[in-house]
């Protein structure tokens, strides 16, 4: 996983990643808030609520565990690192916050491994491959499929990383971690091997499968990251924005919606999701050990961990509203739900900046 759930890391570190974050989502908002009063609202939205759908299909990975796509590299071919790492932010903001899937403590580092670090990977890589080549050509399909492989590997790359010092510098007098378990040894083939295969895979299919949908159908939307295009703040999107403009987009996106509960398929917890009563769950724990190279939970849950697993209940708990019995019919409405408060806060945003403006060049 690179969803960081609460009590994996700890406060010393949670703190880091707000602080590594903060300079970004500042920038971000400073340079898209001419994107926000504009008619590409419905883009920012659209491309932000399908990372939170893609998040949402778990693939199964051989050892009992499971991983997904993140969308970070259409997000950074569609709208450019700054906006994506807005949209996705905002994206894990809301599964956090609403649904559980990532921490409140840890949303920070959450949102550096896969909106910032992600977003900028693929970006660098997509113009690197790219080159001055037409919109409609082969080598941008190729460049984009690399650069989601490549996005979705470097955010994996540092949520190992943060894992696995844990134990090395935060644990009791007599050595026993307090946060995650495991050290770097264990933390980094765990979550590399689930990225560079399985997961990675997934993501150079889905970005490289998008831009090709796009070149046929809607090519205005690849300019704003081509060399070749119009290099303005928000480049070839002017010709592409409104919801009449991105209704194709909505279109799949609600397809997608439905097709949904296919991520239930995958049995198994994401690798480093598992909660605090799991390490004493007898099942569960030998899970945790076939997964991590055979090396066995401690016989106790973290006592950091464990202070810090309460720190948040989120409303509708792994895409689970309680008020729907039927499992997948949740998932689906999860789906829904999580797409319409990523238009709430994009709508809330654009209304802000435009109120801000109007004061300001009201005499």
């Amino acid at each position: 996983t690179m969803h960081i759930p609460d009590g994996y890391l700890s406060p010393t570190t949670c703190a880091v990643g707000y602080m590594a974050a903060a300079p970004f989502w500042y920038g971000g908002l400073k340079r898209v808030k001419r994107m926000l009063q504009s008619r590409l609202v419905p883009l920012l939205a659209v491309v932000s609520a399908f990372c939170f759908v893609v998040m949402m299909f778990n693939l199964p990975i051989p050892g009992g565990t499971t991983a997904h796509a993140v969308g970070m590299g259409v997000g950074a071919i569609i709208l450019g690192p700054w906006a994506s790492l807005l949209a996705i932010s905002i994206a894990l903001m809301i599964q956090s916050l609403f649904f559980g899937d990532g921490g409140i403590t840890a949303f920070g580092f959450n949102s550096f491994n896969m909106a910032i670090a992600g977003s900028f990977a693929a970006y660098f890589v997509y113009r690197l491959i790219a080159g001055k080549s037409e919109i409609t050509a082969g080598r941008r399909v190729a460049a984009a499929a690399i650069a989601g492989y490549v996005g979705i590997n470097a955010s994996a790359l540092l949520a190992a990383l943060e894992f696995g010092v844990q134990p090395l510098f935060f644990h009791d007098a007599s050595g026993t971690p307090l946060y995650a378990p495991y050290s770097l040894s264990v933390a980094l083939p765990a979550m590399m091997f689930a990225h560079l295969t399985f997961a990675g895979l997934a993501e150079a299919v889905i970005t490289g499968g998008l831009v090709a949908y796009l070149q046929r159908t809607n090519p205005s939307l690849l300019e704003t990251t081509a060399i070749t295009g119009n290099r303005s703040a928000t480049g070839g999107l002017t010709t592409a924005g409104g919801w009449m403009g991105t209704r194709s987009m909505w279109i799949g996106l609600g397809m997608l919606m439905i097709l949904s509960p296919l991520g239930l398929v995958a049995a198994g917890s994401a690798w480093g999701e598992w909660g605090a009563g799991d390490f004493q769950d007898p099942g569960v724990r030998q899970e945790i050990a076939h997964a991590s190279g055979n090396v066995a939970p401690p016989h106790q849950v973290p006592s950091g961990m464990q202070q810090l697993a309460k720190t948040w209940n989120a409303p509708l708990p792994d895409y689970a509203p309680g008020f729907i019995h039927n499992e997948s019919v949740g998932y689906i409405a999860s789906a829904v739900i999580g797409g319409g408060l990523i238009i709430l806060v994009f709508s809330g945003l654009s209304w802000v900046f435009r109120r801000r403006t109007e004061t300001t060049e009201t005499p």
